[in-house]
């Protein structure tokens, strides 16, 4: 008997795949298509009947009779189905007998017959059609799908997984005030009831969502996805593979500095990036920051490197990316890149009242108000504003669209670069960047809420200054950095708000997740990799922009030339500062974000490596840190 492939048919779900039906199938009599879609859901987990023009091999998966993998990628040979023949054939029918008695299920009537009188319809089929269907979808074919995923598995359980280590605060203070506790009920002072902290640590352990749902809120605000931090994912590294560095203590000079340059960025917002060299408020900032132990950002630090982020390029040229500038090429529109941002002043949560009731989970009492006139990024609140209500992975997404608008020239790895006879197009072209760097994102977003619930749980931003309003007023005493309490960004704060809460773009605060790292960045740092994989990092972009003071037009900016490698780091670090100017995070946030995100990107670009069937020397990118490296 010759049976053609592919002919596949799944009884458990009654779906029919790839299956080819001729004419012929009139002469039995009756409804092909109501007898596969019957559903043997009771007893079998898969039944998958497969047809080559050498023989027919019937794979039945059930509770009690499973073939093993190793059997299942073992060659089939030709059978002897002639009456002399002391071999039993393995077909459809004899496969079935051999399962019936089993597991004494009666399906002869139909694996029997009716598979095989399917089977038998196809003899007539030409002998070049059978070849053709052999080549395309032959069992040589399913194994080296498998021996890849195989491999990559065997690779990722191989790689030593990066040791965690959180920075003790946790255990250090009774009370937990280095440790998140967002929407948790608190005490007067802003410090989490124990009981409900110890619940929540009970449910990262368990990972059960009962007990998430056992922990006990103080409003109605709710955590944000504390169990995406056990995700796994098929590709790259697993969630809890890689590491962070430790994040700065409470009472360091790290995190004092770093609270220091949240509130000089808060009284910093409604001033113009074009006039930060000659505004008093930019030179007191550069003054404090200047003198502040353990400050780790740009030095000297000068009004033209103050707030900038640390990777290179970050002090070549404007503040902000071309890639937030530029007009945004998407589908048959183009878009202007000019954002519904909020009016100057426009900060909260600068009453005591107001602050304790939003780390208990209560909402807001006022809303951010949006200014009427749309205009391009033009200072920190603005970017505050583009990072409150964006998409996961717009930033990346738009970035890609205007490199393909502008048509950018792609590394010089692709495979595609010297053919004259295809184009890349599902590989090494526009679907396979789009989808890149949505897939990288999603991944790293996993790895950040990792380390954000399971080691770190990092106090966020306007919870640490509670406690320097509690300490500084004298209803509390905390451990907190002699210089930060000495700093004069304190008196500016009291002397604008009459407290010193740190002032807040979003009237809601921060999300209700832990700090570090921050999300945005985990984001941003996995696009940027992706990016700079694809594109020649070194070509310069042409006829850039910057905008105008009142951010209501774009002016051209003519100094030292942007590159799309720098521009690509750049705007990393812009979405990463944009969320520590609105208050929410700290600058080593957005540092172990970009990196982790980075890291998590290379990863899945090491899995789709060995996918690829073309000529293929491997992904080259700039690393944040300034290393080239060849995937």
């Amino acid at each position: 008997m010759v049976v053609p492939s592919p002919l596949i048919f799944e009884l458990s779900t009654g779906n029919v795949r790839e299956c080819v039906v001729p004419s012929q199938l009139a002469f039995l009599g009756l409804s092909w298509r109501r007898v596969l879609r019957r559903r043997w859901q009771r007893h079998f987990h898969d039944t998958i009947a497969v047809c080559s023009s050498q023989t027919m091999r019937v794979w039945q998966h059930a509770s009690s009779d499973v073939i093993s993998q190793e059997d299942a990628m073992k060659p089939v040979t030709k059978v002897d189905t002639s009456e002399n023949s002391n071999t039993r054939p393995e077909t459809a029918e004899n496969l079935n007998h051999s399962y019936e008695r089993s597991s004494g299920l009666a399906r002869r009537s139909f694996l029997g017959g009716a598979a095989a009188a399917v089977a038998a319809a196809f003899v007539s089929l030409p002998a070049s059609a059978q070849t053709d269907a052999i080549e395309v979808a032959g069992p040589e074919r399913r194994h080296q799908a498998f021996q890849k995923r195989l491999n990559a598995a065997i690779h990722e359980r191989n790689i030593r997984t990066a040791p965690h280590r959180s920075n003790g605060d946790e255990d250090r203070y009774a009370s937990k005030i280095a440790n998140f506790s967002k929407a948790l009920p608190h005490n007067a002072l802003g410090e989490v009831d124990l009981g409900a902290y110890g619940a929540l640590l009970d449910a990262l352990s368990s990972g059960k969502s009962a007990d998430f749902e056992a922990i006990p809120l103080g409003g109605t605000a709710k955590l944000v996805n504390p169990q995406a931090a056990n995700t796994f994912m098929l590709e790259g590294a697993d969630s809890h593979a890689l590491g962070t560095r430790i994040v700065p203590v409470y009472a360091g000079n790290e995190q004092g500095s770093e609270m220091a340059e949240d509130y000089w960025m808060a009284l910093a917002r409604d001033v113009a990036f074009a006039d930060f060299e000659t505004d008093p408020t930019i030179a007191a900032a550069v003054a404090d920051l200047s003198a502040f132990p353990g400050y780790t950002g740009p030095k000297p630090v000068t009004p033209a490197t103050i707030f900038r982020g640390d990777t290179p390029a970050d002090l070549n040229g404007p503040y902000i990316s071309q890639f937030l500038w530029q007009n945004l090429p998407y589908g048959a529109m183009v878009l202007h890149q000019q954002i519904n941002t909020n009016i100057a002043g426009d900060d909260h949560m600068t009453t005591y009242s107001e602050w304790l009731n939003i780390q208990n989970g209560v909402p807001p009492s006022s809303a951010n108000q949006l200014d009427s006139t749309p205009r391009y990024i033009r200072n920190l609140r603005d970017l505050a504003a583009w990072v409150h209500t964006d998409h996961p992975y717009e930033a990346g997404l738009n970035a890609a669209l205007i490199l393909l608008g502008m048509k950018a020239p792609f590394d010089a790895n692709n495979p595609y670069g010297g053919l004259t006879k295809q184009s890349g197009f599902a590989s090494f072209g526009t679907p396979h960047i789009l989808d890149l760097v949505g897939g990288t994102c999603a991944a790293a977003l996993c790895g950040g809420w990792f380390q954000k619930w399971l080691v770190h749980r990092r106090v966020r931003p306007e919870a640490y200054a509670g406690n320097v309003h509690n300490h500084v007023t004298g209803a509390a005493q905390y451990p907190l950095p002699a210089r930060l309490l000495s700093s004069p960004v304190l008196s500016a704060v009291f002397g604008k708000f009459g407290s010193y809460l740190l002032p807040l773009a979003y009237a809601e605060g921060s999300p209700s997740h832990p700090s570090f790292p921050a999300g945005h960045a985990c984001l941003a740092g996995a696009a940027a990799a992706a990016l700079k994989a694809f594109f020649d990092e070194s070509f310069v972009i042409p006829n850039p922009v910057q905008a105008s003071p009142d951010g209501l037009s774009l002016v051209p900016y003519d100094g030292p030339p942007l590159t799309v490698g720098g521009e690509l780091n750049k705007l990393a670090a812009n979405i990463a500062r944009g969320r520590d100017a609105a208050g929410v995070h700290w600058r080593s946030d957005g540092i172990g974000g970009l990196l982790l995100g980075e890291a998590v990107a290379i990863a899945v670009l090491r899995d789709r490596r060995a996918n690829y069937s073309e000529d293929f020397t491997g992904f080259s990118l700039t690393r944040f840190d300034g290393k080239t490296i060849t995937i």
